[in-house]
């Protein structure tokens, strides 16, 4: 069974989207109704821009969102998922992919997301840092521990991406006491990340309550397939759960293993990543070496 999977922040580059934008005549359309709907060319941004001018959260979510979603778009008749999945940002490629959102609602919920997150990481500095080689449990329990005791804030798990690498998310001073912590307790690497802000944390309460207000306002729709959350890690078809579960989302932990695990449960064996960059394809083969995960040009 197909599977296909829609990347999150960080997977930008610079000059991502011109070959489809240059090439393909729908392509270009849906490029120029998102410049239109945004109200600036960002296809500017994406094709000539900077590293730097990317980065900005406001920038780089519609970036991926429209590289991922015009990607899946543009393949026509061999786009055929019999189940989708985005990791954080790309759970609305998904949607959009799997006709759960229309391509207007799901860059305008994408948008408001972005500009939402960023107000949230300039009220409060806040940062993300990757754990590698350490059990999930242990990385578990030293979170709740800092949190709860070591009087720098809060800390939690915000990306189970595969076994072995989990991203904690929260107040720099806590994430620098749990790196600290995680190394004794035998992580082989504990990596400050370079992010804005604490995603998938408590810290983005503000910003969820600003989506929130804006999904309950957009129409979405049984989607022609499963899409499995970042919530729970579970196939979801009904509109009212899948908005509760986007509503959730950005001060919840992405269950990306969890979400992988129960695709190939159900019968997924084969992955295709639609958008930029290649770290979901990573994270699948770590994962499961029983499936395989490629791009676009291999599906």
């Amino acid at each position: 069974m197909k599977a296909f999977v829609f990347p999150g922040q960080g997977a930008q580059f610079v000059g991502m989207g011109k070959d489809l934008y240059d090439n393909n005549e729908k392509a270009k359309e849906l490029f120029e109704k998102a410049n239109d709907i945004l109200g600036y060319r960002i296809t500017d941004i994406m094709f000539e821009g900077t590293d730097e001018d990317l980065r900005q959260t406001k920038v780089t979510q519609p970036a991926v969102f429209l590289h991922s979603v015009i990607s899946a778009i543009c393949m026509g008749e061999a786009f055929q998922p019999a189940m989708t999945a985005g990791h954080s940002l790309g759970e609305f490629s998904a949607l959009v992919a799997a006709g759960a959102l229309s391509f207007e609602d799901g860059l305008r919920l994408v948008y408001a997301r972005a500009m939402a997150m960023q107000k949230a990481c300039e009220a409060q500095p806040s940062t993300m840092a990757a754990i590698i080689g350490l059990g999930d449990e242990d990385v578990e329990r030293i979170c709740k521990e800092v949190s709860e005791t070591a009087g720098k804030g809060v800390v939690v798990p915000a990306n189970y991406n595969n076994p072995g690498q989990l991203v904690i998310s929260g107040n720099i001073e806590a994430i620098e006491e749990a790196c600290v912590r995680i190394k004794e307790a035998g992580a082989k690497r504990a990596l400050p990340l370079k992010v804005g802000g604490a995603f998938h944390s408590p810290l983005m309460q503000p910003a969820k309550d600003e989506l929130q207000a804006a999904i309950e306002k957009t129409a979405f729709a049984t989607p022609k397939c499963p899409v499995y959350q970042n919530v729970d890690g579970k196939p979801h078809t009904d509109p009212e759960e899948i908005k509760q579960n986007l509503i959730a989302q950005l001060t919840s932990s992405v269950r990306w293993t969890q979400c992988v695990q129960s695709m190939i449960a159900d019968g997924a064996t084969d992955f295709t990543e639609c958008g930029p960059g290649k770290a979901l394809q990573g994270m699948i083969g770590k994962i499961s070496k029983e499936v395989t995960a490629h791009g676009i040009e291999e599906a």
